[in-house]
């Protein structure tokens, strides 16, 4: 029968008319007529499927407004749904009468209600048979005793929903029920409203309210379009359940209860059941992008290399000088510092100032040259955030940090994609979960798995302790009164591609032993924390968008111990990753950008790995390692942030290696002496991660396990880092603790070098190259002991040196080509100054101020200009050792002098590289189990700003 006789619209009205079973068969007329009857998807298949008392909106409740993609499919995925129930049927029938002439039995229909066959349902299942379907009309039906059903039977409310209520307790022993169209109350001598032990139970389009259904293994059940009002479900050891577009309002308990591992023994409809998940539409996620958030960053890619400098002293720059080199002379350009270090300033300056700009030079000025190699700045990044931040520019981050989507991590990841696809214990998919207590509780070896629920106004979401797994994908969870997510007790599984925001505590709550794995959830705009580990928990938390909470992005405390990659962290109101009280972690190459305090702050026995992150654009510091903080700080970069790059402060021994830090607003690296008691109340944040506030004392119950790997480290140590183009000093030094700064880049910071205004104990400042700062190289103040040794220190534009230290060592550096004095000795200072090799281009090598106790003895000298002496000092002090100096004037102008023998320092090669690689097979292991935890702080008064104790 061709179609071709009549338009297709006017086919399409007369197909409307059919019903389901004359649609069926006429899509088996031909392919025509089949193409036919599918192009009815938005008229008549739409009309058949809001049509039917059985169900609901394809996506009710979540999102009644949505079309799905066919109203076809999504009739026929319910309609084989609302069949799955008899599908053992003729198994049944074949073993009652082996006859092959039997005749099919034919299903009866059992009417009950005022003024039909039955006047309770009692009644009418003392009389069904086998699949029998028992009609319940309109009324209101109570039952005064418990209802057992013995044979598998099909309850359904006549009329539309809610004019047909039931009042019974209900307990299944037979294979199968299906109940259909129904209000549940429970009777008045038991919450329970539905239990089956071993058979399967099915519920369509009801109403439960004010009850309990109990489900245990190996039974199963399947639920969709229902309606629960304080109504717990309580599922134990099942093989496998399904709740599906199902709404929970106002649970004074938990919503759902999973307990129990899924149970060995599966009744018959378990291969059903997962034959018709299979076959449903999965949340699988393809290719997306909106899930992608790329960083407005743009890529300043530089390249890098040593250089060589051939300085020309006259009266214009040689073209191979470096750009920060000293001006010409009579320029007005104003370098001052906080202690007047200039090039024009006059000669009683406090710190020996050099001669005016304005003085009267030789006419022919002599000239010879002296060739070294200047180190600059690693690269970092494939040469990335090299160059100076541009106010309002986009930034583009290098295609290794950008974000991958959900479906690309995992297709990289097979584990996470197995537990993405495994279907165990219990599905809830497409639910609606609000204004109760608690969602889903997972327990003792559960297993859940949900899929594109919503959660809201709970007080918790999803809760899963005692080993037990859940996996969740695509759900929103929000306005939570407590935590989103907690795990705790070695509870795990994955959690992926969540929406987690606008909770009071932290979206998701790891703790005891806890090891999930966390991968591409958007984690913002908590009142508290994003995540937070501790007690002995860990987990892989991997690239998550976490942004804009109250607290820290990340807070990691108690032996927490989580494995965190690949993760942006941003314009956050507090640090973006806190790691406090003894708590651990393995953090590398996150991309922590934009938050109102440090970017990350460690602090109170935190012995993170900090390795290969972009911390940049804070509103505060970079890293912060506060009072008792530790660990291993390794090849991070450190860009753009309004405070410093590195904090540390009293009692912190971190290791500080291999980083790029630049561009920072205040110091590089700034190390403060803070005693307990000098921080203001009233700015730090008091977390209570108490279990449901019980006031448990954790320390008690802490596991006590050392790493092996961890080297103790009884000394801070800033080694082999790249501290250039900062806003002030590029290592800042006021402390009372021991300090070592070896094999560091020092270059063009905006302050000076190195600057030690306090260090009662021994700073060690060894094999560093300090180039190109805007003041001073190194400055020493009173009463400081310092060893500087092996240091290159060079093209700075103030002093090389300048020293009032007490106890201090200058030993083995070259300090050359500074536009001051290279070396300035300033009153009350006692300084040992032993194999150096200094030159200045207009001022003296060896300059002292006033009554100086020194030791000038065995370096090289070479002149500098012809009107100036090599070595100036105070005369009658005698306290002023000078021995065994060699003393270099230039005879010709063609005289080059080169630093050979040594070559040029620093020596790199001979510093303590060796030691950062130590770390590199650290294992990260967690320590700590019950937990409550008050957190207490403030900030800095006069240093870091909003530098802020969590």
């Amino acid at each position: 029968m061709e179609t071709g006789g009549l338009p297709l619209e006017l086919w399409r009205m007369i197909l409307a008319y059919l019903h389901l079973p004359d649609l069926g068969r006429c899509s088996l007329v031909c392919r025509a007529w089949y193409e036919l009857i599918l192009s009815l998807d938005s008229t008549r298949w739409r009309q058949l499927c809001l049509g039917c008392t059985e169900c609901r909106h394809p996506n009710w409740p979540n999102q009644p407004d949505v079309e799905p993609e066919s109203w076809r499919e999504a009739f026929k995925q319910h309609y084989l749904a609302s069949k799955t129930w008899t599908k053992n049927a003729l198994d049944l029938e074949s073993s009652i009468c082996f006859s092959l002439f039997r005749r099919k039995k034919e299903r009866r229909t059992l009417s009950v209600g005022p003024g039909h066959e039955f006047d309770s349902l009692g009644s009418a299942l003392a009389m069904a048979s086998l699949y029998d379907r028992i009609v319940l009309f309109p009324g209101v039906y109570e039952e005064q005793g418990e209802i057992i059903l013995k044979v598998p039977v099909e309850i359904v409310g006549q009329g539309k929903l809610g004019e047909v209520a039931l009042l019974a307790s209900i307990d299944q022993h037979c294979s199968t029920t299906r109940v259909c169209n129904l209000v549940f109350m429970p009777a008045w001598f038991s919450p329970i409203m539905y239990k089956t032990t071993s058979g399967h139970i099915q519920f369509d389009n009801c109403n439960f309210e004010n009850g309990h259904i109990q489900v245990h293994g190996p039974g199963t059940c399947q639920v969709k379009f229902c309606t629960f009002k304080n109504t717990h479900v309580f599922l134990h050891n099942v093989p496998l359940c399904m709740l599906e577009n199902c709404e929970f309002v106002g649970s004074e308990n938990n919503c759902v209860t999973v307990e129990g591992h899924p149970s060995a023994d599966k009744n018959w409809a378990y291969k059903y059941l997962l034959g018709l998940i299979k076959s449903s539409p999965i949340f699988l996620p393809a290719e997306d992008h909106d899930f992608l958030m790329s960083l407005d960053l743009e890529s300043r890619d530089q390249a890098w290399s040593p250089r060589t400098c051939d300085i020309v002293i006259e009266g214009s720059q040689s073209p191979t000088s470096p750009v920060c080199s000293s001006p010409k002379p009579g320029s007005k350009e104003a370098e001052v510092g906080s202690d007047g270090e200039r090039v024009a300033q006059t000669p009683d300056s406090s710190d020996g100032g050099l001669s005016p700009s304005g003085e009267d030079e030789d006419d022919e000025q002599l000239t010879y040259r002296l060739s070294y190699q200047v180190q600059g700045p690693r690269p970092v990044l494939g040469g990335s955030f090299l160059g100076p931040p541009l106010p309002g520019a986009s930034i583009q981050l290098p295609s290794c940090l950008v974000l991958n989507s959900l479906h690309q991590e995992l297709q990289k990841d097979k584990e996470a994609m197995a537990l993405a696809s495994s279907v165990q214990g219990c599905l809830i998919r497409k639910c609606l979960f609000r204004d109760g207590k608690g969602g889903v509780f997972v327990c003792s070896y559960g297993r859940a798995k949900m899929e594109g629920n919503v959660f809201r106004n709970l007080t918790y979401a999803v809760r899963c302790i005692h080993n037990s797994k859940i996996v969740m994908l695509r759900n929103d969870i929000y306005r939570c009164r407590a935590s989103g997510i907690f795990l705790r007790l070695e509870g795990g599984g994955l959690i992926a591609g969540n929406n987690i925001y606008h909770n009071a505590e932290a979206g998701v709550d790891i703790r005891k032993k806890s090891n999930p794995l966390i991968l591409c959830n958007q984690i913002h705009h908590g009142l508290r924390s994003g995540i937070v580990v501790l007690g002995n928990g860990k987990g892989v938390i991997r690239n998550n968008q976490i942004f804009s909470n109250k607290e820290a992005g990340i807070y990691i405390l108690y032996h927490g111990n989580p494995i965190v990659s690949g993760n942006h962290i941003f314009k956050g109101r507090a640090a973006g990753i806190a790691v406090n009280e003894n708590g651990k972690g393995l953090i590398t190459e996150n991309v922590i950008r934009e938050n109102q305090w440090g970017g990350v702050d460690i602090r109170r026995g935190g012995v993170p790995i900090l390795r290969s992150n972009l911390i940049c654009f804070g509103y505060s510091d970079g890293v912060v390692v506060g009072d008792e903080g530790k660990g291993l700080i390794e090849g991070n970069t450190i860009y753009a942030n309004k405070g410093c790059g590195v904090w540390m402060m009293s009692s912190s021994l971190p290791h500080v290696t291999s980083n790029h830090v630049s561009y920072n607003g205040l110091y590089g690296v700034a190390v403060f002496s803070q005693k307990d008691g000098e921080f203001p109340g009233g700015h730090g944040a008091q977390e209570n991660f108490s279990e449901d506030g019980d006031a448990i004392l954790w320390e008690a119950e802490l596991e006590k396990e050392d790493d092996p790997l961890r080297r103790p480290i009884t000394v801070a140590l800033v080694e082999s880092n790249s501290i250039n183009h900062n806003g002030a000093s590029g290592i800042f030094v006021q402390s009372s603790e021991a300090l070592q700064v070896v094999a560091n880049v020092i270059h063009a910071n905006g302050d000076r070098g190195i600057t030690i205004v306090q260090s009662s104990q021994l700073t060690r400042v060894a094999n560093n190259s300090i180039s190109c700062n805007r003041q001073s190289g190194v400055k020493v103040e009173f009463q400081c002991k310092v060893e500087l040794r092996g240091n290159g220190i060079y093209d700075n534009r103030g002093h090389g040196i300048i020293t009032k230290g007490d106890g201090t060592a200058v030993v083995e550096n070259d300090i050359i080509g500074n536009r001051g004095s290279g070396l300035q000795l300033l009153p009350r200072s006692d300084t040992k100054v032993l194999k150096n090799r200094i030159h200045s281009f207009r001022a003296y090598g060896i300059a002292v101020r006033g009554r100086v106790k020194a030791l000038v003895q065995e370096n090289i000298i070479f002149q500098g200009k012809t009107n100036k002496t090599i070595f100036q000092q105070i005369t009658n002090n005698r306290e002023c050792i000078m021995q065994n100096n060699k003393f270099l004037v230039f005879k010709k102008k063609s005289d080059t002098w080169r630093l050979v023998n040594p070559p040029a320092r620093p020596h790199l090669e001979n510093s303590l590289r060796g030691s950062s690689a130590a770390h590199s097979g650290h294992k990260v292991t967690a320590m700590a189990t019950r937990i409550t935890a008050r957190v207490e702080g403030g900030y800095h008064s006069n240093r870091s700003i909003f530098c802020t104790i969590l």
